[in-house]
């Protein structure tokens, strides 16, 4: 990856300890060094931190480069609500930029000269161009988020009327299948309950038939047995007869 992929620019309006007018830090942030430009509005100074100057001050403070750079780019970029920010005067027109941060608890401080610009018309406009270039890429991203949600929230309230007439429907032709439902179950019913009646009333004849038959069977039996009973006595009166006459018979010879 080359340098210019990995530069990064930063702008901050800087607000100072025990005053209320603003400098604005324009950074420019490389892999292994940083540019600073700082404007009041009237003065101009700079900051250009060679590499072998961050790299001694990172091996002082015990920490890799990368990790250096980037906390200064987070102090420099943002300002932080913890940190004590300070843009006291030095010799020759020059300033010193310092700025407090904790480690495990310490207090620390890292302090940056800023040597005063010989150009300081251009370097505020350089700032103030930044600041305007920033300030149209952000109103355009804001404008594209915006259209971009309006468009969504579009698609969203016509998928929000769709979804209520698919579940419209739905329910219609629930509706609708669950009465034919109701009607062919119904039918049903109706059939089986023909079915169960006529099977029913079948058994009853079958039933009623059966009874006749049986009793007709019973009175043909008893009038049988009446008459077996009629001849048999009639056999056993006229075997009596005629051992009564047979009797007088012997009887009367012997006389």
């Amino acid at each position: 990856m080359v340098e210019s992929e990995r530069t990064k620019h930063t702008c901050l309006r800087l607000v100072l300890s025990g005053t209320t007018d603003p400098i604005f830090v324009k950074g420019t942030w490389h892999p292994s060094r940083f540019d600073i430009s700082i404007t009041d509005g009237s003065s101009s100074w700079l900051c250009n931190a060679t590499e072998e100057e961050v790299a001694e001050r990172a091996a002082q403070w015990d920490q890799p480069v990368s990790e250096y750079l980037h906390l200064a780019e987070q102090y420099l970029g943002f300002q932080q609500p913890n940190s004590i920010y300070s843009f006291s005067d030095a010799l020759e027109g020059s300033k010193r930029l310092s700025w407090t941060f904790e480690k495990e608890g310490t207090k620390l401080e890292w302090r940056w000269k800023c040597k005063l610009s010989h150009d300081s018309k251009k370097i505020t406009v350089g700032i103030l161009d930044f600041l305007m270039e920033a300030n149209i890429r952000l109103s355009e991203e804001v404008v594209n988020k915006t259209r971009s949600f309006e468009k969504m929230k579009s698609e969203a309230e016509k998928c929000l009327t769709q979804g209520e007439r698919l579940c419209s429907e739905k329910m219609q032709f629930e509706d609708a299948t669950y009465a034919k439902f109701i009607s062919v179950l119904n039918a049903k019913k109706e059939k089986l309950r023909a079915l169960r009646d006529k099977e029913d009333s079948g058994k009853e004849v079958a039933e009623e038939e059966e009874e006749s038959t049986d009793k007709g069977e019973s009175s043909e039996s008893g009038r049988s047995d009446n008459d077996h009973s009629e001849e048999e006595e009639a056999s056993k009166k006229a075997k009596t007869t005629s051992s009564r006459g047979r009797g007088r018979k012997r009887a009367a010879a012997l006389s």
